[in-house]
């Protein structure tokens, strides 16, 4: 056998691996899609908020993803200095859905008063969400536990 062919097989046997090692789990992207949600909520980037949301969203409450632009879109006109805190982060992947839950307290300021607006300190609400995956990007389909109000 030649350099070169043995080189071929080598990197062929090789490069599967190494890209099955290097390759984020759906747990690892979902964990990234949650952070970057609440990042994106907490700096009031509605484009960035809206991009983790599937077209086809549809929950109990009757929400779509354009009730969802409006609503986010009229919350972060009311709502300064947004944190968003969460724990208990527990991820279920099923092939191409998957469910998220957590327990979640939201801090933000309206007018000059400063409280929480979901969940407190002592009681976070437990927020349910379902995922889907479309091609290799995972994209939110439905939310259980929001409050009624929405």
């Amino acid at each position: 056998m030649s350099k070169k062919t043995i080189t071929l097989l080598f990197v062929l046997i090789l490069a599967p691996v190494i890209l099955y090692l290097i390759w984020p789990s759906d747990e690892a992207r979902i964990k990234k899609l949650v952070k970057e949600g609440i990042k994106a909520i907490e700096q009031e980037d509605l484009e960035n908020v809206l991009s983790k949301v599937s077209y086809n969203y549809r929950d109990e409450y009757g929400l779509t993803y354009l009730s969802i632009q409006e609503y986010m879109k009229k919350y972060f006109q009311q709502m300064d200095e947004i944190t968003v805190e969460y724990e208990n982060l527990q991820i279920e992947v099923h092939d191409k859905t998957a469910s998220v839950e957590m327990d979640v307290r939201v801090v933000a300021q309206l007018g000059t008063d400063t409280g929480y607006v979901f969940g407190d300190y002592p009681n976070p609400e437990h927020l349910r969400l379902t995922l889907q995956k479309e091609r290799t990007k995972w994209y939110l389909i439905k939310t259980e536990g929001l409050p009624y109000e929405w």
